[in-house]
């Protein structure tokens, strides 16, 4: 009796200790047989929260299989964006065939650096948004390439500046009229988002296929109008495809960049399908007139800030399995004191 109680308690254990990692089957679709890594970790925009949701429709909508991988406290398991040191599962980078990324300031070791070399050193696509500009920093190398250089050598920008005031402006996407018949904008409409642009020195716009550009918008709030004046002339370019150059030099591979992408701004549908239309694009796949990019689950995304307290996220609790298929971690959590004062989504969830 004892024994066959302890057996049964083992066995309830082993059955809820959470995965690291997220998979999704990919449904019958255009994107059956492709694999999407997509990689979350940073410390203010939520990526832990887009990134299964992006996942959900990728793999349920259109075929993909899909991995979402998390900064994870390595001894509780609760998703900690924090932790710049974990990342665990990015050995599923070896069969992919794109990487989505958007990380801030992680410093991993050289085993999971191995993973991200061994990946561009095949020429694969990288879609970076947000803080992938930055998204990692330290010393690590791998050969000659340092990884503190990702967002430079790879999507074509490191961290500059804000550009539009931090919440206090948002940002309107503005087609570029040169590139206003790539696929990529197939049945793209205005993109707003409550995010502020992102200044940009070092992109090449020669090097470069700039499709869309960031205008800084008054305030926060949908409507609201561009700025006038040299905040706006010229307008920073919001989103590019780019070659990179592999670490060890050896191929090219193909990077799309936007600095938008905070969770927050993925309320947007455009903004939603524009991630679709770049993920159809860079793995070969003719890109619909117009991608279906319903949420799978409901999305109800935390405002983006810091979160300093070391105890935020372990009291937070989220747990990798609270993003399974039919769940919605995002809903009801407690938001960053930093919200800005009478800020409300105008999208619904």
């Amino acid at each position: 009796m004892h024994t066959f109680c302890f057996g049964l308690l083992l066995t309830l254990s082993l059955k809820a200790e959470d995965p690291k990692w997220l998979t999704f089957k990919g449904q019958p679709g255009p994107g059956s047989g492709k694999k999407i890594v997509l990689i979350s970790g940073d410390e203010e925009y939520r990526s832990e929260e887009t990134c299964p949701m992006l996942a959900k429709i990728l793999s349920q909508r259109h075929g993909f299989d899909c991995t979402v991988l998390f900064s994870i406290d390595p001894e509780k398991g609760f998703i900690d964006p924090n932790n710049q040191q974990s990342l665990p599962g990015l050995e599923a980078l070896e069969s992919a065939d794109l990487m989505i990324i958007g990380t801030r300031f992680r410093q991993l070791s050289d085993a999971d650096y191995a993973h991200l070399a061994r990946y561009l050193n095949r020429g694969v696509p990288v879609i970076g948004f947000r803080t992938a500009t930055h998204a990692f920093r330290g010393s690590g190398q791998s050969g000659a390439f340092k990884w503190s250089q990702f967002g430079l050598k790879i999507l074509g920008e490191t961290w500059i500046s804000h550009h539009g005031r931090h919440k206090g402006q948002g940002t309107r996407a503005i087609v570029s009229d040169v590139h206003a018949d790539h696929p990529v904008l197939n049945g793209v409409g205005e993109i707003f988002g409550p995010t502020d642009v992102y200044g940009i020195r070092n992109l090449n716009p020669e090097q470069a296929t700039i499709v869309l550009l960031g205008g800084v918008t008054e305030s926060l709030e949908e409507q609201s109008p561009l700025v006038m004046g040299d905040k706006n002339d010229p307008m920073m370019p919001v989103a590019w495809f780019r070659a990179y150059s592999s670490p060890d030099q050896s191929v090219e591979g193909q990077a799309f960049c936007t600095t938008l992408g905070a969770s927050v701004d993925m309320l947007d549908v455009d903004l939603r399908r524009l991630f679709i239309n770049a993920s159809y694009h860079l793995v070969g796949l003719e890109v619909p007139r117009r991608a279906a990019v319903e949420l799978v689950d409901q999305f109800a995304p935390t405002f983006y800030g810091f979160n300093n307290d070391e105890t935020y996220y372990e009291r937070r609790n989220l747990r990798v399995s609270d993003f399974e298929l039919g769940r919605s971690a995002s809903t009801g959590l407690a938001r960053p004191q930093s919200v800005p004062k009478g800020w409300r989504p105008t999208s619904p969830f």
